[in-house]
């Protein structure tokens, strides 16, 4: 007689198991829907360190976004107009891949950045429909400091 062979121990179990066990179903990957957003907001903020150019469409999504630090400007030149203008037309062109022809421009900030980012903008072939200055401007200001006694 042919000796059967016997498989190893808890073997038997492991692969019973594994026949049992429900396969798992494949994950749905959502597709990306092609936006067309044709007008959209331009917000602009210069600071005295950076300058961040943000595209929303109108219900304020975050579109295209870019800034003078992304653009591989660092240290003092990140400051400058000319950065400015780069991040903005940065930030357009991407715009533009979605089908944004015309923007509304909403200016923030004291830098220096800020009349060049909108030439930036209008440089890249997007059409500026209105320019808005948000700058927050004290009414009143803080309380002062106390007077010096000498």
């Amino acid at each position: 007689m042919a000796k059967q062979e016997t498989p190893a121990k808890g073997a038997g179990k492991k692969a019973a198991a594994a026949a049992a066990a429900p396969t798992k179903k494949p994950v749905r990957v959502k597709k990306k829907v092609a936006r067309h957003v044709p007008t959209g907001i331009v917000n602009v903020k210069a600071t005295f360190n950076n300058t961040i150019v943000s595209i929303t469409d109108l219900a304020g999504n975050v579109i295209a976004w870019s800034s003078a630090g992304k653009v591989n400007f660092s240290g003092s030149r990140k400051s400058s107009a000319f950065a400015a203008t780069v991040a903005a037309q940065d930030a357009a062109k991407a715009a533009q891949a979605v089908g944004m022809k015309e923007c509304e421009v909403n200016l923030n900030g004291p830098g220096a950045g800020r009349e060049s980012a909108v030439r930036g903008i209008l440089s890249s072939g997007m059409t500026v429909t209105m320019i808005r200055d948000k700058t927050p401007v004290p009414h009143n200001g803080c309380r002062a400091r106390k007077r010096r006694r000498v």
